[in-house]
């Protein structure tokens, strides 16, 4: 709730966008291909059929504490979110953080996640055509 009782919209890109269940995160390991660099993983599955693509992050204990691993999972929604509009419809993601991904963040923050996620973005081959840039 707001801070005026009423209920706060979410985005498309919120909850209905991820992946919830153990079931569907399974159906992408064991169905899906699988791409990594030195930070990420990424599995990716086609589910066929039109419906937006859908987003899973997996980031485990040895990326560190509470604090660090949500700082992880925020920072590659964020550059996932980012790097969407392109994407082709139908597809299911999950992105496991490897334990480097700490150092990285501290590093270079966002941008660092987003040019790694961007690089494995570009070899899973699931970009749709890119859009347009507006002429000046």
């Amino acid at each position: 709730m707001s801070a005026a009782g009423a209920p706060r919209s979410r985005t498309p890109a919120g909850r209905r966008g991820r992946l919830s269940r153990s079931a569907e995160f399974d159906r992408v390991y064991r169905q899906g291909r699988s791409y990594a660099n030195r930070h990420l993983a990424v599995y990716a599955f086609a589910r066929g059929g039109e419906g937006d693509t859908r987003l899973g992050v997996s980031v485990s204990r040895k990326v560190g504490g509470a604090v660090e691993r949500n700082r992880v999972k925020r920072l590659l929604r964020e550059a996932f979110a980012g790097a969407a509009g392109g994407l082709e419809d139908g597809q299911d993601l999950v992105i496991v953080a490897r334990p480097s991904i700490g150092e990285l963040v501290e590093r270079t923050g966002l941008a660092g996640v987003e040019d790694s996620l961007t690089e494995l973005m570009a070899k899973v081959g699931i970009m749709g055509e890119p859009e347009p840039e507006p002429e000046p």
